[in-house]
């Protein structure tokens, strides 16, 4: 009897596993392409021809006043230019959770594409219209469609994987940001649109992917968990799995998606407040926060900031140090797309750990090659590969794992609440090192990758104890494994699984387990 239990289960193992059809690869690259490609491009496509355009900002209020701007004001306008991002980013993750549960993921990206549209074609006839605050209106909304693509697109991508493919697909939203970022720095080069002519077309070449993606995603379908769970409609979801998997037999799929419905339909959706006060998902909420702050207050800004100082006293000229930035760029998006081959080997534990520790490290001996640079001349060279090691670490963990794993520590009622809890902290804690980095950069100089190097091996030493691995299993197994953390009970039983058990007033509560039991 244990045999052939034990064939059962292997044959329901290699039933599960999904294979990458013609389908689910063209829907994962159209949203990457349409949506997180963009929230990369436009991270970095104001950097290069900022000379020209503040030069612009300059010119409109001479041109207004007839008097030359101050100084200090240019500089008001131009910190604005940037932060608006971030904080247009901030405001997008919190319409996560309304826009998904009600008009669907695909839905929310068609949406969300008219705000690049309408703010690419702003900021392409900005110049034209001879104002400056249109660029800076235009940024807030480039950064609401940031927030809203980075959390959607990975939610929208991980509910149609199959488990076994979930993490390669679950990282090439961040394969594709990193492209973007990686063809913003080459269209800005001084010789292509960094230019005073081109810094207009630069800034709306960001609407063709939206318009792409707008006119393409229609055809393809909706996450096959939200029509069934939150839709409640069985016959689309095995429509689109039929249609995702290449084949007519999904009965396993569904069956799995109809006991995660079973086992949610006592609690309802979730809210951001219930998700916050909800024991059930006290440690999966607490995860998710400190890996978005890691992943954000590592450091990243702040060595991109120093690479190009850091390149100039290893003698590089200074013509060319544009150059050397899009080859940091290119290894950025290299190491990503060797991520998407190995999570699914080595899993997602293994490279959150690997790629902060890499950070950590980089952070640690960049502090001590800067600080000696002056007096050994090798030095400079230490603090190049430091910026390097930096740049591959973030790349393999610290940059895609964190949203591949909101998505699979999350159940579909939460999993919305839980993307605008983790989009709004990844923003504002963009946005914190955006305002503070300058400031510990006066005043600490070096020493300020010290405290980059703290937090890395805080997120290290958190996931290391915390975080489990969660690599080729199921919602409802990962559920379980979480479920031990928190210290509530799952219930079971031959029919179906049972992940809440009701109580009188519709309340959904698990059971508590003495901790002899864990």
């Amino acid at each position: 009897m244990k045999l052939k239990g034990e064939k059962q289960s292997s044959a329901s193992n290699e039933a599960s596993k999904g294979k990458m059809t013609l389908t689910l690869a063209m829907v994962t690259l159209i949203s990457a392409f349409g949506s997180s490609f963009q929230y990369g491009y436009n991270v970095s496509v104001i950097n290069s021809p900022a000379p020209y355009m503040q030069d612009f900002y300059n010119q409109t209020y001479y041109n207004r006043t007839g008097v030359p701007m101050e100084s200090s004001f240019q500089t008001l306008l131009w910190s604005l230019t940037v932060s608006m991002y971030p904080l247009g980013g901030f405001f997008g993750s919190l319409m996560v959770w309304p826009l998904v549960n009600n008009c669907g993921r695909k839905g929310t990206l068609l949406i969300s594409n008219l705000l690049s549209i309408t703010a690419a074609i702003l900021m392409g006839t900005s110049e034209l219209a001879k104002t400056y605050e249109v660029i800076i209106f235009s940024r807030v909304i480039m950064g609401i469609f940031a927030g809203l693509a980075s959390n959607v697109v990975p939610m929208f991508l991980g509910e149609m994987s199959p488990r076994n493919l979930r993490g390669a697909i679950g990282i090439v939203p961040q394969l594709f940001i990193s492209i973007g970022i990686l063809i913003a720095q080459i269209l800005g080069l001084n010789i292509i649109l960094g230019n005073a002519k081109g810094w207009p077309v630069l800034l709306a070449l960001t609407g063709i992917p939206s318009l792409i993606q707008l006119l393409v995603l229609p055809f393809f379908p909706e996450s096959p968990r939200y029509l069934l769970i939150q839709k409640g409609n069985e016959e689309q979801a095995r429509r689109a799995l039929q249609k995702l998997r290449g084949q007519d037999d999904v009965d396993d799929e569904i069956q799995e998606m109809r006991q995660e419905d079973r086992s949610e339909k006592e609690e309802g959706q979730f809210t951001v407040l219930s998700l916050c006060t909800f024991r059930g998902l006290r440690w999966q909420l607490i995860s998710i926060i400190v890996m978005m702050m890691g992943q954000q207050l590592s450091g990243v800004n702040g060595v991109f900031y120093y690479a190009d100082r850091i390149f100039l006293s290893a003698g590089v000229d200074e013509n060319s140090v544009q150059y050397v930035t899009v080859s940091i760029g290119a290894i950025n998006v290299v190491m990503t797309l060797l991520a998407v081959f190995i999570v699914e080997s080595l899993g997602r534990r293994i490279l959150l750990l690997a790629g902060f520790g890499f950070c950590c490290v980089s952070c640690a001996v960049l502090t001590l090659a800067l600080n000696l640079q002056t007096t050994v001349s090798w030095m400079s060279y230490l603090s190049i590969v430091c910026v390097i090691v930096y740049i591959i670490g973030h790349a393999i963990g610290a940059s895609p794992i964190p949203f591949v794993m909101i998505t699979e520590m999350f159940l579909q009622s939460s999993r919305p609440a839980a993307f605008m809890v983790g989009g709004s902290v990844h923003w504002l804690s963009n946005f914190t090192v955006g305002l503070v980095f300058l400031y510990m950069e006066a005043g600490l100089g070096p020493y300020s990758f010290l405290i980059f190097c703290g937090i890395c091996l805080a997120t290290i030493v958190y996931i290391f104890f915390i975080v489990p691995e969660t690599k080729n299993k199921t919602f409802m197994e990962i559920n379980r494994i979480m479920a031990k953390r928190n210290k509530v009970e799952i219930q079971e039983d031959k029919e179906e699984l049972k992940d809440f058990q009701a109580v009188p007033g519709g309340q959904a509560e698990k059971k508590e387990i003495s901790s002899h039991e864990l």
